[in-house]
């Protein structure tokens, strides 16, 4: 019997499946012009869902975690599929129209279409996590350094709480707890001070290629929307130039998606035992602007932290209230051809009512001030980004425009007078880069690039009654750099990297007092002079390194590398004088085997000492006011480890610690003279009782966290996540004044998780055991009742917290 004939709907049925696959298939191969983020691939796989319309299901759960490079480009789902999954332990397989599902690559031949060409078996080790902080896209595996990768979601999940939530995370980095924006940063030993004076930073601190600060504070900007951060570990001189002697936190936003709308949203509200409540709420919209071509991402926020401390001199309650708001946004135009070009800004202001100082002979969160020691910070940053790729090349041009404000007040009262300190550092940067690189392939890699940075900062100080303290003398710092740098890589034999570079660099300083004294003599007028000229400095920064890879997951490596930080002009008394530039070199050798969250183990392990000439380091001179000099040559010695293990799916629990010993041990003249009544070992000259310490570093740092994650049903993920960490002891400063001893606390953080990947419920605590500690024993440097002041920790806090994504 004739099928087709015996009705006309049997006859037309193959003509009609024939013209729903054709637009199918259609829609299958139609290219989009794509802008995927870095990230685990079942997040990826979500935001390539709306930019395509592909349904993606995956046959391991664990697939899912895998880390995926950025892609962006014009192709269809399929083809960013096969990209992203190129090199790694899984495969696509296409399963009709625009839907497809990712197999392991060793075991899923089954799946595959019959007759369909199948790729290669490839292993776990092929698969390439990239440190983008290395300026040419090197990876993780082939990577000769100390590197530590924090996953964006990870940082906000149980609250934003800034550079806090990188802290609590890497057990080699350290900061000064003056509050937020304010703070030093410290990274592996490689320590200087405690107070935001002329000093340029150690730490260079980056978001995305926009080098954030030069010698002010870390501005602590809010982590909302974030995709990773990157901390290479070490000196950084090659690379990053002037100031990156203990290495350099890179930030890494999310980009604006093309032909993408999409929201998120987060709030949360808290109840700190012993003090006042606090609430935060932050948001992210990426807006379309045109087709494919422009698109906007803002981000908002806002924060108000509530006090803990009490004022017993001035009958006040929980006086240490800190409110943040802020927000950036980024505009990006696809120029097509491969040119992007991003315009962007950013902009927040942290604000202190009081000091959150403590006195230790008052107990508990309590101290006697008779002035209130507030401060504000405002940050702002403008810039624009152009990035060019070819096949096989990048180019990335970034200019931007840093205008950063911190006031800060202090107590300064003595006996039967009431006294206020006033500090304005003000500070304008200019900066921009240029660099051209070719990612590490067959066997070779390399990058080029220049930059020019100017920056300006002025340090106003004024002392006396309250209301209307009295202009002292403050100082005025100007320097332009002009930097050039190459560095490449060659892989002589299968599994070895050799990298090799240079940078060369020529700094112009120059700089004068501020609200100097009138009584100067002509002759201290002329000696002023010739502190205040311009003048010159050259410095040529060589690095080399070499890494085996001895087993498939097994990457052994040794690295040497230099990094200085040009001098300045500091106030003494009522005197300017000039500080000389100080360097370092440090030799490393270290191990990484497996990677966090795709091998059962994984493990790192680094050993590296420094030599540090010309340690420049703030002190309390005669007047009580914070000077900066050269105290002399040091060396640091410095261990450090970290572990991952993950005993079944979706559980993992890590443990990191590291070791510093630092020494001053060839103290200059300005230093003896200071500590004219500590003990020196007359047969080495090095500083004993503890004051030749290179100070703000605790000797023993460590970390043990877990976190596990599990399917309540199809709908409902349960996430536990918490750390518990110990901070060693430390001291403050260089000198009798500021060599109180810090440190020696624990601290503990938990967070649970119930709800979606786009809707979720949390609750989080820390401080669990509602310790006091002493996170930094400053409070104000005027303070008659030395050695009492502890900066607590925030007491036990619980959170309850709502997210959502659209």
């Amino acid at each position: 019997m004739d099928i087709g004939a015996a009705h006309p709907v049997i006859r037309s049925l193959p003509l009609a499946v024939l013209a729903l696959a054709i637009p199918a298939q259609l829609a299958a191969a139609e290219t989009r012009a794509l802008d995927l983020p870095a990230g685990r691939l079942g997040e990826v796989i979500g935001v390539l869902a709306k930019q395509t319309g592909a349904s993606v299901s995956v046959s391991d759960r664990t697939i899912w975690t895998m880390r995926v490079a950025a892609l962006r480009g014009r192709m269809d789902a399929e083809q960013a599929l096969k990209t992203l999954l190129r090199g790694s332990r899984a495969r696509v397989v296409p399963i009709g129209g625009n839907a497809f599902r990712i197999v392991p690559a060793e075991t899923g031949r089954g799946d595959a279409r019959p007759g369909a060409p199948m790729p290669p078996i490839v292993t776990e080790d092929d698969q390439s996590i990239v440190v983008t902080a290395s300026k040419r896209d090197t990876r993780l595996r082939d990577f000769a350094g100390s590197v530590s990768l924090l996953d964006g979601a990870d940082l906000t999940f149980g609250g934003e709480q800034g550079m806090e939530s990188v802290l609590a995370r890497v057990a080699s980095l350290s900061s000064t707890h003056l509050g937020a924006g304010r703070n030093k940063l410290f990274i592996r030993g490689i320590a200087d001070s405690s107070f935001t004076g002329p000093t340029q930073a150690t730490v260079g601190q980056y978001l995305g290629d926009m080098r954030l600060t030069y010698n002010a504070p870390d501005p602590d900007l809010r982590l909302y929307d974030i995709q990773s951060v990157e901390i290479l570990e070490g000196p950084q001189g090659t690379l990053y130039g002037a100031g990156s002697l203990g290495g350099v936190i890179r930030v890494i936003r999310n980009a604006p998606r093309m032909g993408e709308t999409g929201a998120a949203l987060s709030a949360g509200l808290a109840a700190t035992q012993h003090g006042d409540p606090s609430g935060d709420i932050g948001g992210m919209v990426n807006i379309p602007v045109a087709d494919d071509r422009i698109a906007l991402r803002a981000v908002g926020y806002g924060l108000t932290e509530g006090g803990y401390i009490d004022d017993v001199w001035r009958r006040k309650r929980d006086i240490n209230r800190t409110r943040v708001a802020g927000g950036r946004a980024t505009l990006r135009f696809d120029m097509g051809d491969g040119w992007t070009v991003d315009l962007g800004g950013v902009y927040q202001d942290n604000e202190g009512r009081d000091g959150q100082y403590a006195d230790r002979a008052l107990g508990g969160l309590n101290r006697a001030s008779r002035v209130a020691g507030g401060f504000d910070a405002d940050y702002g940053l403008g810039e624009l980004v152009i990035s060019k790729q070819w096949d096989g090349l990048s180019f990335l041009s970034s200019t931007g425009y840093v205008r950063q404000d911190l006031r800060e007040n202090y107590d300064a009262s003595v006996i039967g007078q009431d006294r206020q300190f006033r500090q304005t550092n003000r500070t304008r940067m200019f900066a921009s880069e240029n660099r051209l690189w070719r990612p590490t392939r067959d066997g070779f890699g390399w990058v080029i690039g220049a930059s020019y940075t100017h920056n300006r900062t002025d340090l106003d100080r004024a002392l006396g009654p309250v209301g209307q303290p009295l202009p002292v003398t403050g100082v005025t710092n100007r320097i332009s750099e002009f930097t050039a740098y190459a560095e490449a890589s060659v892989e002589p034999l299968r599994g070895m990297t050799v990298t090799g570079g240079a940078r060369y660099t020529r700094s112009r300083l120059g700089g004068g007092a501020e609200q100097a004294s009138p009584v100067f003599s002509p002759t201290l007028e002329a000696a002023r002079a010739a502190i205040v000229a311009r003048r010159t400095e050259e410095r040529v920064l060589p690095s080399a390194s070499i890494s085996a890879a001895l087993l498939p997951r097994l990457l052994v490596f040794a690295r040497y590398q230099e990094g200085f930080r040009p001098g300045g002009l500091a106030v003494e008394g009522g005197f300017v004088r000039r500080f000389l530039n100080d360097r370092v070199s440090t030799m490393e050798t270290g191990l990484r085997y497996g990677q966090r969250g795709r091998d059962p183990i994984d493990l790192s392990l680094s050993l590296s000492y420094t030599r540090w000439r010309n340690i420049q380091a703030d002190f309390i001179d005669a007047g009580g006011l914070p000077t900066t000099d050269n105290i002399g040559d040091g060396r640091i010695y410095s261990l450090s480890g970290a572990i991952g293990w993950s005993p079944i799916d979706n559980f993992v629990i890590d443990a990191a610690a590291t070791y510093n010993n630092s020494r001053v041990t060839d103290p200059s003249t300005a230093l003896l003279t200071l500590l004219a009544t500590a003990p020196v070992n007359s047969a080495t000259g090095a500083l004993t009782g503890g004051q030749g310490r290179i100070p703000n570093v605790a000797r023993f740092t460590t970390r043990v966290g877990a976190d596990y994650k599990v399917a309540l049903d199809d709908r409902l993920d349960l996430r536990i996540n918490g750390w518990i960490r110990y901070i060693g002891k430390s001291r403050l400063g260089i000198g009798p004044i500021l060599g109180d001893l810090q440190g020696d606390y624990v601290d503990t953080a938990l967070t649970v998780r119930i709800g979606r990947p786009d809707f979720g419920v949390s609750l989080g605590m820390t401080n669990l055991t509602d310790a006091i500690g002493n996170r930094f024993a400053l409070g104000t440097p005027f303070a008659m009742n030395g050695g009492r002041q502890i900066t607590p920790l925030r007491p036990r806090t619980i959170r309850i917290g709502l997210d959502r994504s659209f």
